[in-house]
């Protein structure tokens, strides 16, 4: 049976003047990495009627590519690619901004509680400069002994995503009804992450609690889930074999050195074409914040 690790969230405000709080799972001291995975946040539920939602004005991305996934609400994406899509509960919208994009995200007026996560994977160096790009999938619930899974990214159960990504990656939601337990087949060359975002889960006999991540080396060719309580859990599985390379995350950008990250900062702040231009969001974009006096360093996976 594997040993699982627990990492406990941290509040964090997120985006401008509106910033939302969220949970932050990913990055922290304890692991940087989970795969390619680095950066995991967890909101909601978010009554927007009461905290005015989310709005998060033009900002850049480097080195990346984010996954959206909502519990519930709805967001509203535009892109320097020209990308015009909406967030919609079981539905994944995949961004990649490798050399530089640029995009806003704002709850729409239909949303009355705004819940999901907001994930980032980054780009191994041989395609950290690729061009933008922009994918959506709905995956078709599975059924499997007491859950309904939706695979957004690679393979479980079963299911396949058609989603393309640069490193292998497993990415689901995993609902438990009361009382189910669940195991299912992983590729033991992965290391595997468990959120959950409500409920209690038992990964490995190992409790696992509301906003918390667990942890799984590679090795495991089986996951045991179990939900203990006589209420439906929800959580999201993910996972990839171990990313060897150093990185350097800061702000909105994935590098590979400090110079990398003063230099995507200089391109955004000076409006280079680097990033592209958000049309219609209707507000001016986010400024970078200061660089600290001394250099990043470069983080790589704990062992």
């Amino acid at each position: 049976m594997s040993k699982v690790e627990i990492l406990t969230p941290r509040d964090v405000p997120l985006g401008g003047p509106r910033a939302m709080t969220v949970r932050r799972t990913l990055p922290q001291r304890e692991r940087s990495l989970i795969g390619a995975w680095c950066f995991a946040d967890h909101y909601g539920p978010d009554d927007v009627t009461r905290t005015g939602g989310m709005d998060v004005a033009p900002h850049p991305h480097t080195g990346l590519q984010t996954v959206s996934w909502l519990f519930s609400g709805e967001i509203e994406h535009r892109d320097s690619l020209g990308s015009h899509a909406f967030v919609r509960p079981g539905e994944l919208n995949l961004m990649t901004g490798g050399h530089g994009i640029a995009h806003s995200e704002v709850s729409t007026p239909r949303t009355g509680v705004l819940h999901g996560v907001q994930l980032w994977v980054a780009l191994p160096g041989e395609h950290r400069d690729t061009g933008r790009d922009f994918q959506h999938h709905a995956p078709e619930p599975v059924r499997v002994d007491g859950a309904v899974i939706r695979v957004f990214l690679g393979s479980l159960a079963g299911a396949v995503s058609p989603v393309r990504t640069f490193t292998p990656l497993l990415g689901a939601e995993i609902v438990l009804e009361p009382y189910a337990a669940i195991t299912v087949a992983v590729n033991p060359d992965f290391e595997h992450g468990l959120l959950v975002d409500q409920g209690d889960v038992r990964v490995e006999d190992t409790p696992v609690r509301r906003a918390e991540l667990g942890y799984v080396h590679p090795g495991a060719d089986t996951l045991t889930l179990v939900n203990d309580s006589d209420v439906t859990a929800r959580a999201v599985l993910l996972g990839g074999p171990p990313f060897e390379e150093e990185i350097v995350m800061w702000w909105n950008f994935v590098g590979r050195t400090h110079e990398d990250i003063v230099q995507a900062r200089k391109d955004w702040m000076e409006g280079t074409t680097r990033f592209g231009e958000v049309r219609e969001y209707g507000g001016d974009p986010l400024p970078a914040p200061e660089l600290p006096s001394i250099a990043l360093k470069p983080r790589r996976r704990a062992g």
